[in-house]
């Protein structure tokens, strides 16, 4: 009898195999979130503070380190909630990573049914950060890469870039760069010895068909939408991607959570013997 005791007090429902993968799994994703937020953080310090202060929303370095330090706090949970078989914090973990999840559905299906109010406030953005683009050097070489991937210049069209002041059209306009657009959206021909870095100058007193013999005359708006109709499969595996750890982490934690509400009540039984060993 006291044998049989002994083997119910060193028996654990907490599987070793568990708790261990879970820690493992929030523990990478932990250690990114650490670099992602360092990355921002530095890319806030190097540059112009009050420059980058115009355009918070579209700051990339802001995004990083909003997003970094989301994902510390999750997996700070989740790993210290595995170590110390703490439940309220898996059951944080857990909550968090549900609503991110339902989150990101959600806003997956009304961006589908609502295509066209989606597109409306990504014309918005887009417009903000040609305002905006040369306040900040993040945001200005994340535009050019977009129009040079994309082969595009402004949101709806080229003439958008009249929104920035120092492409502004207008003739009270001192900027040496009046009526220009900037040089991601040239057209490069591998046939050039020279590239001419000066090709937008002047583009926006063309018209379309001038224009679009040196520069890309199309918004980057319908070149994002047709690529994105012409890549659901792929943009579908990436949903699938970021999904699937997700899921693993619910699962793990909401396993890990019932072994330790099991091993208490275990704990709870065998001190009840102890205390009253004829119950």
């Amino acid at each position: 009898m006291e044998k049989s005791r002994r083997n119910d007090e060193d028996f654990s429902y907490v599987s070793p195999v568990v708790k261990y993968l879970l820690f493992l799994f929030n523990f990478i994703f932990w250690i990114i979130s650490l670099v992602m937020v360092s990355i921002g953080v530095y890319a806030r310090v190097v540059k112009n503070a009050e420059a980058a202060l115009a355009c918070l929303s579209v700051d990339p370095s802001v995004i990083l380190m909003v997003v970094g330090v989301l994902m510390f706090f999750i997996t700070f949970c989740g790993c210290v909630g595995s170590l110390r078989e703490n439940i309220c914090l898996l059951q944080t973990f857990c909550i968090c990573l549900v609503v991110i999840f339902l989150l990101q559905l959600a806003a997956g299906v009304l961006g589908f049914i609502f295509s066209d109010k989606a597109r409306s406030k990504v014309t918005e953005m887009i417009n903000s950060a040609i305002v905006h683009y040369r306040e900040d050097i993040d945001l200005q070489n994340l535009i050019d890469f977009g129009q040079r991937e994309f082969g595009c210049c402004g949101g709806v069209a080229y003439l958008d870039w009249s929104n920035n002041m120092y492409f502004n059209c207008t003739p009270t306009n001192p900027s040496r760069e009046r009526c220009s657009v900037p040089f991601s959206c040239c057209i490069i021909f591998k046939t050039e010895a020279v590239i001419n870095t000066k090709c937008g100058q002047d583009m926006q007193n063309m018209d379309y068909v001038q224009a679009g013999d040196y520069i890309h005359t199309n918004g980057c708006i319908d070149k994002v939408v047709n690529w994105i109709h012409s890549n659901l499969f792929l943009l579908g595996g990436i949903a699938v991607g970021l999904a699937i750890p997700q899921l693993v982490g619910i699962l793990l934690s909401q396993i890990l959570i019932n072994q330790i509400k099991d091993q208490i009540e275990l704990q709870n039984y065998n001190l009840r013997h102890q205390s009253d060993p004829w119950s």
